[in-house]
């Protein structure tokens, strides 16, 4: 038998919580593998029934576990998460996940700013910005359709980039250092478009972030990011 768990202020439910969550994000425990029966986890952690139980339930509440009658309680397919507050690369989110990124280029291009658009970079309509659309994927699962717009004032060499090998979020860090940024989280239908690349039905959920960068006292992009709503969270602190 294992020795109970060394205690301190964290109520021991929360700990076991915290122990099953930290065998799923070490990948030690993976999507659909059986984790420990309840009666296990009681003599692992020498405590009742009644608080390994409140831990289990809870994480299947917030599925992260999920229980089939008869079988067992399992580790639920887990929604990916996106970092609110600081600006992180989808690429290494993903590979700090320990599973594979990959980026589709849908398109990359310089068009004329729309009324909206030029209002958003503080520049007169009709001015040239830089627009790509990539689709990212999650070991071949698209999570996120990037839509963004560059001012090439702040990055003149965004449309040379190859970007099946790095992100947008990689370059213009490099290009225009990140002075601030604005955010607008909602949920939305899926327009035809979006659901195509997502690989959802037209009309679905999702969760779109409105993200608008400065650098050098300028816009330097603004971003619209969808996500499908079945597979999103977004996570943050200050």
């Amino acid at each position: 038998m294992e020795e109970p768990i060394a205690q301190d202020s964290t109520p021991i439910f929360q700990r076991i919580k915290d122990y099953l969550v930290g065998e799923i994000a070490s990948g030690r425990w993976k999507e659909g593998d059986l984790v420990p029966s309840e009666q296990a986890l009681v003599r692992q952690f020498g405590v009742s029934r009644m608080t390994v139980n409140r831990a289990v339930r809870e994480l299947t509440a917030e599925q992260v576990l999920t229980r089939r009658q008869g079988s067992g309680t399992f580790v639920a397919p887990q929604k990916y998460q996106a970092t609110l507050v600081e600006i992180r690369n989808i690429a290494d989110e993903i590979r700090a996940r320990g599973r594979a990124h990959r980026s589709q280029l849908r398109l990359l291009r310089e068009e004329a700013s729309s009324d909206e658009l030029a209002a958003e970079f503080e520049l007169a309509p009709g001015t040239p910005l830089y627009h790509s659309v990539i689709v990212h994927f999650e070991n071949e699962v698209p999570i996120q359709v990037e839509d963004r717009w560059v001012n090439p004032a702040c990055a003149p060499h965004y449309l040379a980039q190859d970007f099946s090998s790095i992100t947008p979020n990689e370059h213009l860090m490099a290009a225009a250092p990140l002075q601030g940024a604005t955010y607008g989280i909602e949920a939305q239908p899926a327009p035809p478009e979006v659901a195509t690349m997502l690989g959802i039905g037209e009309g679905l959920p999702c969760l779109v972030l409105h993200r608008l960068t400065t650098s050098g006292g300028r816009v330097a992009s603004v971003a619209t990011m969808w996500h499908p709503g079945h597979l999103a969270r977004f996570t943050g602190s200050v």
